[in-house]
This record gives structure tokens, C-alpha cells and sequence, in this order.
């Protein structure tokens, strides 16, 4: 580790104590250019506990309403309904970085000045996500990022820093950006208890606004969930094992230190010395992580593959009023996530055991004065993807299969409407009415549709293989592929881990819309067979 990252790890852990921050059994290391610094195991802690930090050392919307520089915009944008408390805490990350007195210096040297996210990665980086959801997501980010910079945070920031004294200093896009990312890589949900939040007889101006969607005439001694940045336990990485998880002691029972968040070790028996300490960032998907946190993992098993059906392309659709109503009345979706794990009970699972995904709803049609006269299908069982299909169905119905739905359920609550069908009765109607081709057709066009524009953008699934395999990571030994790397490997056959983890991800797009689609398809031929 150089001079320098070794002169801010120093001022970093004397800054910790300073504010309280305990290290029972672990130290703060370099790992490498990918991880950056993490927490490292030093001895078997007591009680497990591996670090102790304050609360009020959190860096929380509470935290930045009671600031007296930002306090006061912040709480009026709040009560005005024009920011979130997710804002609030990336533009005290802003403020922060640019302040030359920042209190917080120690703590945001430490924090990389870029990331591995979309939003960072250079323009033939990101040519590597073309075709994919990823790309048109982070296209949309980066362009709503940018207008909320112009249109709330440059010109603020700019004033706070003349009257804080640093007149000098410009704010550019690019430190909103370092703090949106430092928000959403190192972010926790903390259950606080509510008398934490709000002491009793204290009353915060726009304080009911901070913790969204919480009732807060609720009883006394309830938890909120907040959610902020906790320095020292925000340096713990990913892992699908984690070492460690994080709890919240509002009475000092367990740490010693009321009002503390600390660090547990997972394991009952001694840890292992030198040993990293990760936690779980939860089960995310290959798009989820390099979305938010920067990074893939291969051969991930939670990966997942996002279809929908493009809301724009409704309004062309013939009789396209009712088809919105039936579908507003299912409750039905126009975008689905399909797991990976779903493919283990499909048609081509080689698993021995074999769990129904779900019940149809159509079940509950032997319940109904209907015809009857639609079977439910052999193949239900390994349908993978049910719920997709209940939006799917509507889009495709014909005429007479609308009125034939009117009808049933005219049918069911009688000629008055004395009473509304539930959605799980619209659903029976319209699955009764048309079945399943029209459905799985519309199904296999989406997906050959999306499959034809990963491979457009970016080639194929075996091309993305020969890439990984011909070429090796820069700057990243822990994601070197399996290549013999010497000193003589020509600069074209070495990569930068961004766009390792694009060719890794789209991999992982292709690959499961390819399987979906065969499933899909396999789908279709029964239905079309039993019909």
C-alpha cells in the first residue's frame, strides 16, 4: 500500500476513536483495487463482537436537518415535498467533500474518488452494455442525476460554501455524482428506535417527512427504519458467505454501548486471524449489483432476467381501453423479474425434485356457474413464469374473447354489479376466455425480440465466452480470468474490469433469455397441441 493511502488509514482509525468507534477484534486493510479497504479479523472477538460504533456517529437525514449550514434549505425543500431524505444525505456528501474544514475529512479520503458503477465507466465501457436493461437505465440515471444537479444542488452548494467561507471552491456534476455513488455502494437500513429519532418533548421542523411511509402517531418504543451511512462497519465487503452481520443495541446489553451499532460474527467458534470480514449485501442479481454496488459475480445463481412488455406499445394494441381496464382489475404487471432459480423447475430441469411455482388462479374456475369446458393443461406445473403470463393473455385477446370475459363475469356478480369481481375471478374470466396461445406467442416474440437486441448490441453469448477467455482483467488480480497473464500480453488482450464485469453481466443476459425462450417455446408447442 502507498505512502499516502497508508497516511489516511492512520488519520482514518485515530478519527474512529475519536468519535467512539470500537475495534474489538478486526483492523481496516487494503485488499485491492477492486474491494479497496475492508475489515480484517485480528483475533477472536468477545462475545463475537467484532466493532462498536454510536449511533451518532451515523450520518442520517435527522443528522443532516440538524446541520446549521444545511439544516435550513434542507428542511424547506422537505416540507415543500421537492426532495427525499435520500437526497438529503447525498447533498451533505457534496457539501462534505468540497468543505476545506469538513469534520468528516478523515472519513471521505477514505472512500474511493470513483466506482465500478455505469454512471463511471468511460464511453467504450459503456458500449459493452448496449442491448441490455442495464443500459438504458444507467442512459435515464445519468440524465436525472444531471437535472436534479442543475435544477437543486449546484447553485445551493455554491451559496452554503461562500458562507461557510470557501468562495473559491466549484461545484462540478462529477462530486454529486461521487456522493450518489457513495450513498447507494455504502448505505444501511438502521432500525432506530423512535424515541432516538425523536426525544420526547423535541420537535423537528419537516421531521415527518424523514422517515418515508411511517406512521409516526404510532406507539411509543417502536422501531423506524432509517436509512444512512455508518463509518467503520460501511467498510465491510460482499460475500455470498458473509463472516459477519450488523445489529443495532438501543440498550448497551450486548456491546456495552447504549445506542451503538455493532458488528457479529456468524460463527459460534473462534474466526479465523487475518481473515476478511464480510457481510451480505442480500440475493441480487448480476444487474442489481452493477447497478448499485459496481461489481458481478459469475456464475451468479441469483441472477434474474427483467421482460416487459413496453407500455408505450398498449396504446396501439386493438381495443387497448379495455385491455387496460382488465388489466388494472387483475392487478397485473406489464414487467416481470424472472429468477434463475425459476428454470430449476421448468420443462428442461434436470433437478429430481420438482415444486409447482405457483397455483393458477384458474384453479378457482371449478368454483364459478362457468362452462368449463377449458382443461386446465398438462403442462401448468413447470410453467415458469404464471405471472407474466396473466398480463400477457389480456394484450392478446381478440374481440369476442373480451366479450366472452364481460360475460362470465357478468355471469358471477350478476347483471346489477352488486358486487365487484376480485382480481383472482378476472384473471379465471380471461384465462377461461383465450387460454394460453395467444399469451406464450406474444411471450416468445418478446423474448426473441430481446434476445435479438443483446446480440445486436454486443454479438453473441459465444462471443462474449471468446472475449473472456482470449483476454485478462487489468488492475484486478482477484478477477483475473484463467489466462496465463506475461509481461508480453499485448495491450489488446487485456481489459479493464469494468468492462469485464459489462461482458460478464450481458453473458449472463443472453444466456438466461436463450433458456427462457426454449422454455417459452416448449410451452407454446404443448399448448398448441392440446388445443
Amino acid at each position: 500500500m502507498a505512502t499516502e493511502e497508508q497516511n489516511k488509514l492512520e488519520l482514518f482509525l485515530q478519527w474512529l476513536q475519536v468519535n467512539g468507534v470500537e475495534l474489538r477484534g478486526c483492523d481496516i486493510k487494503y485488499c485491492d483495487s477492486t474491494k479497496g479497504f475492508g475489515l480484517f479479523s485480528t483475533t477472536t472477538p468477545s462475545n463475537g463482537i467484532f466493532l462498536v460504533a454510536p449511533l451518532d456517529l451515523a450520518i442520517t437525514p435527522m443528522r443532516v436537518l440538524e446541520d446549521p449550514l444545511l439544516g435550513p434549505p434542507c428542511r424547506a425543500m422537505l416540507e415543500e415535498g421537492e426532495v427525499d431524505d435520500r437526497f438529503l444525505i447525498i447533498l451533505f456528501l457534496t457539501m462534505e467533500r468540497l468543505r476545506s474544514k469538513s469534520s468528516w475529512k478523515p472519513y471521505l479520503d477514505m472512500i474511493p474518488n470513483s466506482f465500478g458503477s455505469p454512471l463511471w465507466f468511460t464511453h467504450d465501457e459503456f458500449q459493452e452494455l448496449k442491448g441490455t436493461t442495464l443500459y438504458r437505465a444507467s442512459t435515464l440515471q445519468k440524465k436525472s442525476l444531471q437535472a436534479v444537479f442543475e435544477d437543486k444542488v449546484k447553485d445551493l452548494v455554491e451559496r452554503l460554501l461562500i458562507m461557510d467561507g470557501d468562495s473559491e471552491r466549484e461545484v462540478t456534476f462529477e462530486d454529486f455524482l461521487w456522493a450518489n455513488s457513495v450513498f447507494w455502494t455504502r448505505a444501511l437500513n438502521i432500525p432506530l428506535p423512535r424515541t432516538y429519532i425523536f426525544p420526547e418533548g423535541s420537535q423537528v421542523p419537516g421531521a415527518n417527512n424523514v422517515t418515508n411511509g411511517v406512521n409516526l402517531s404510532s406507539k411509543e418504543g417502536e422501531t423506524l427504519w432509517v436509512e444512512g451511512l455508518v463509518p467503520g462497519i460501511d467498510f465491510c465487503n460482499h460475500a455470498l458467505r458473509a463472516a459477519a452481520t450488523w445489529e443495532v443495541d438501543s440498550t448497551g446489553s450486548a456491546s456495552g454501548v447504549p445506542l451503538s451499532m455493532y458488528l457479529l460474527s456468524v460463527n459460534e467458534g473462534p474466526f479465523e486471524v487475518e481473515k476478511e470480514i464480510t457481510i451480505s449485501y442480500g440475493n441480487k442479481g448480476n444487474e442489481e449489483l452493477l447497478y448499485l454496488y459496481g461489481f458481478v459475480i459469475e456464475d451468479n445463481s441469483d441472477d434474474y432476467l427483467m421482460v416487459h412488455y413496453p407500455a408505450e406499445a398498449l396504446q396501439n394494441v386493438p381495443f387497448s381501453d379495455s385491455k387496460k381496464q382488465l388489466l388494472q382489475a387483475q392487478k397485473a404487471e406489464l414487467r416481470c423479474l424472472l429468477p434463475k432459480s425459476l428454470l430449476d423447475h421448468g420443462f428442461f430441469s434436470s433437478s429430481s425434485e420438482r415444486k409447482n411455482i405457483k397455483e393458477y388462479a384458474m384453479d378457482k374456475a371449478t368454483n364459478f356457474s362457468w362452462s368449463g369446458q377449458r382443461k386446465i393443461p398438462s403442462y401448468v406445473k413447470k410453467l415458469v413464469f404464471p405471472e407474466l403470463l396473466t398480463s400477457l393473455r389480456t394484450i392478446a385477446m381478440q374481440e369476442n374473447e373480451i366479450f366472452k370475459v364481460q360475460s362470465l363475469l357478468e355471469e358471477l356478480v350478476g347483471n346489477e354489479g352488486e358486487r365487484e369481481p376480485s382480481d383472482a375471478e378476472v384473471r379465471s374470466a380471461v384465462w377461461e376466455a383465450c387460454g394460453d396461445s395467444g399469451a406464450l406467442q406474444l411471450l416468445v416474440d418478446l423474448l426473441n425480440t430481446k434476445l435479438m437486441d443483446l446480440e445486436e448490441g454486443s454479438g453473441t453469448e459465444e462471443y462474449d465466452t471468446k472475449l473472456l477467455e482470449k483476454n485478462c482483467v487489468r488492475d484486478s488480480p482477484a478477477l483475473s480470468i484463467s489466462v496465463d497473464k506475461t509481461e508480453s500480453t499485448p495491450d489488446d488482450e487485456v481489459m479493464s474490469k469494468n468492462r469485464w464485469a459489462s461482458i460478464i453481466y450481458r453473458r449472463g443476459q443472453k444466456q438466461l433469455t436463450r433458456l427462457f425462450l426454449r422454455e417459452a417455446e416448449h410451452a407454446l408447442q404443448l399448448c398448441l397441441k392440446e388445443r
